[in-house]
């Protein structure tokens, strides 16, 4: 009898120890799965933030923000000195329309803007118009060598003090391959100075750690395709060399400020070269 009791009391501790096991894995083994799977969603989101936009519509997107105007958003330039005559213009506006076609010769459609602003730094950005975009059109004008394809278009925003404009140009001479020009740029109405993309970063708080990134993974990503182009077709396309110091924000010139603050960092590749390949990094 003794010994019969003994064994229902062995069970009787064995089934206890059973519910205990039980009841732990029914509440730490499934917290550890719930951690399990947050860290799993977690990681999911951050990747999701690195993964490149598609190259073709990020373009697509850039190109159509080319309207030939100024977009204020509702943002006001009192303050702005404007040059002496042109006061009843805008802080940037249409400085040259031409369209004009000549048999055998050219075909030119350019809507060409200018900073109509008073200081040294407005004075340098339209030379530097001048020199990239209006000489250009004179020399087509004094007699091309060959037919010649050239379009020049604009956008440009105000985003509280800072001023972002950006022409595009393309080109088109005889059986050369197309190059596509983009110049930007950005310009603080309340200081009279220069913008740097490093600036608009700090001001809208911006890690320069992810956004160098984001242009690596874009870059890489256009690279790809672009090689997967070349592989199938046979076709000749643009390299690019994704550890070249070009692409981290301290060197990056070309960017755009458009609507609601939207950043555009700019890889025009025919600024250099005669190509019209163009990454865009879009923030």
């Amino acid at each position: 009898m003794k010994k019969r009791n003994i064994m229902y009391i062995v069970i009787s501790i064995i089934c206890i120890i059973a519910i205990v096991i039980a009841v732990y894995y029914q509440i730490f083994a499934k917290k550890v799965i719930d951690e399990s799977a947050v860290n799993e969603i977690a990681n999911t989101i951050v990747d999701d933030s690195q993964k490149a936009d598609n190259p073709e519509d990020l373009l697509q997107e850039f190109n159509k923000l080319f309207t030939n105007n100024l977009n204020k958003q509702k943002f006001g330039t009192m303050g702005v000195t404007k040059v002496e005559g042109y006061e009843e213009q805008d802080v940037i506006y249409t400085a040259y329309d031409i369209q004009e076609e000549k048999d055998g010769q050219y075909s030119i459609d350019i809507k060409l803007p200018v900073f109509n602003i008073i200081g040294d730094v407005p004075t340098e950005f339209n030379g530097i118009t001048q020199s990239i975009f209006a000489d250009k059109v004179n020399s087509i004008f004094a007699g091309p060598k060959q037919y010649t394809i050239y379009d020049v278009k604009y956008t440009a925003y105000l985003n509280e003090n800072i001023l972002s404009l950006a022409i595009k140009s393309t080109l088109k001479e005889g059986n050369s391959a197309q190059r596509i020009i983009v110049q930007t740029y950005n310009y603080d109405i309340e200081t009279g100075k220069k913008v740097t993309l490093n600036e608009i970063l700090e001001k809208n708080e911006i890690d320069k750690k992810e956004v160098n990134k984001k242009i690596e993974n874009q870059v890489k990503e256009a690279s790809k395709q672009a090689q997967a182009i070349s592989e199938a077709t046979g076709q000749i396309v643009y390299k690019r060399d994704v550890n070249n110091a070009m692409y981290i924000t301290d060197n990056v010139s070309n960017f755009l400020v458009g609507k609601d603050g939207q950043i555009y960092i700019i890889y025009a590749y025919g600024n250099n070269k005669i190509t019209s390949e163009i990454d865009i990094i879009k923030l």
